[in-house]
């Protein structure tokens, strides 16, 4: 990849172009911010720590929206983080102008850009980003389940004591309290989860995934998650960058797919060069498609709480 563009600079960006830059995912990474300063201090910071692992990525900072210029992929990750006892939801007042703004500017400067949506409530904003953009599901898409699986893999591998590189997991739904995690597809060793775990330890699982970004944020106060959040990120630009054909889970528009149309909701998707490749759409039993019935019912809503602002 060319030029990568991340627009936040707050922890999650900071995190996340760390390690894009020391990957050497793109030749150019801007990290643009409205504290242009913080946003050139954080670059010239994280560019430094990229060189002395070996990579030639250059990290830029500033304000200014010319620097979306030419963008293969823009990051965003702009907004308040949520506060101790906050849901994703009650940040969308903030956060929805915010992102207006910021994609006009990409609409501007960098109308062909891939966009990848972090900022929260992402399910509404990534649909928010959709909209605006004028491109197809394949371009515009939001971050959420890589994350969301990452925590569950923690929390089953502190359970079984079994290393976490031979776990998989898979999470769909909106990201927040409704999230599915689909216990079924998850194992082991290829082993099914149910072999190893209880009922009630296996739903003490999907209950923390489901709080996890709470946990972390009653705990330290003072901001949300960070670097998790970055990893996730990273993990989605390097299947881009490479054009992996990676399946990963995804915030897609669905057109059909699980029953609905014209939503944002976390999916499991093939991401390659140009971004979303295919929905994957799994079949599910009937406890499994209530449960994402109920979390796209509430995505529904906060779309339309979303239009109403």
């Amino acid at each position: 990849m060319n030029k990568l563009s991340i627009v936040g600079a707050g922890l999650v960006g900071e995190a996340a172009a760390l390690i894009i830059a020391r990957e050497e995912l793109c030749r150019e990474l801007m990290l643009i911010d409205v504290q242009g300063e913080l946003a050139q201090g954080k670059a010239l910071d994280v560019w430094q720590a990229a060189v002395e692992s070996g990579s030639d990525t250059r990290v830029y900072g500033g304000s200014n929206a010319e620097m979306l210029q030419d963008s293969d992929l823009v990051v965003i990750t702009a907004g308040v983080p949520r506060k101790p006892g906050q849901s994703r939801q009650d940040v969308l007042s903030i956060n929805l102008p915010i992102l207006d703004t910021i994609m006009r500017d990409i609409n501007r400067h960098a109308p062909e850009a891939t966009v990848l949506v972090v900022s929260n409530p992402v399910d509404v904003l990534t649909y928010r980003a959709w909209s605006l953009s004028g491109q197809g599901r394949d371009r515009v898409f939001g971050q959420a389940g890589v994350l969301d699986t990452a925590r569950m893999k923690c929390f089953i591998a502190e359970e079984t004591g079994f290393s976490a590189r031979d776990i998989t997991a898979l999470v769909l739904g909106g990201h927040g309290d409704s999230m599915v995690p689909l216990m079924r597809y998850c194992a082991v060793g290829s082993v099914p989860l149910s072999h190893f775990l209880s009922s009630q330890q296996i739903e003490r699982i999907v209950e923390r995934t489901r709080q996890g970004g709470g946990e972390i944020l009653g705990l330290k106060k003072v901001g949300s998650a960070c670097d998790a959040p970055g990893v996730a990120i990273a993990q989605m630009v390097d299947a881009i960058a490479n054009g992996r054909n990676r399946i990963l889970p995804a915030v897609a528009i669905l057109e059909g797919e699980y029953g609905r149309t014209g939503i944002a909701m976390g999916v499991p998707c093939v991401l390659a060069d140009k971004g979303i490749v295919r929905v994957i759409e799994l079949p599910l039993d009937a406890q499994e498609q209530v449960m994402f019935d109920h979390s796209a019912d509430q995505v529904v809503r906060d779309i339309a709480e979303m239009n109403a602002l």
